[in-house]
């Protein structure tokens, strides 16, 4: 009898285990899945601001006070992926779609008009900080030749 018990414990364990593989149950994320999380936030949309301690950059000097209230929301969703942006002084377009360029997932491409527009932006995210970098190269026109440079944006998220 000893030996049954003992082979029925041994049975249950064996099938317990091999029901248990020590995931969570939930899929594995694609590499692009988990980069559009650090943008558009784990509910699919995530506003970055200025605000709160954030910091703007144009060549090495501050400018932070040319982009007061500046706002950047990633939304991405079964639609697609989109953006608005306010109090942009002119560098980014109201709004937009977005797409991730190369295959590292680390730089993307806004949709537009204006001069951070079409240009592949670097981006690092550090908890609740997001930072941008991107360079506006001097084109012909004298508008957006005042606006060309390096820029480094370091954002906040919004609360």
């Amino acid at each position: 009898m000893r030996a049954i018990v003992r082979n029925y414990f041994i049975f249950i364990f064996v099938v317990f285990a091999a029901c248990t593989d020590g995931t969570s149950g939930e899929p594995t994320k694609s590499a692009e899945e988990t980069a559009t999380e650090l943008l558009a936030g784990l509910e699919g949309s995530q506003t970055w601001t200025v605000a709160n301690g954030g910091s703007v950059s144009k060549d090495g000097s501050a400018v932070t006070n040319d982009f007061e209230g500046f706002e950047l929301r990633f939304i991405a969703n079964n639609t697609g992926k989109t953006y608005t942006a306010i109090n942009s002084n002119l560098l980014f377009d109201s709004n937009g779609s977005w797409v991730f360029t190369g295959s590292n997932y680390d730089k993307i491409t806004l949709s537009g008009i204006q001069p951070a527009s079409n240009k592949e932006i670097s981006f690092t995210k550090n908890q609740d900080k997001l930072r941008l970098e991107f360079v506006v190269p001097a084109p012909q026109n004298a508008r957006v030749n005042a606006l060309a440079g390096f820029y480094v944006f370091d954002l906040t998220l919004l609360n």
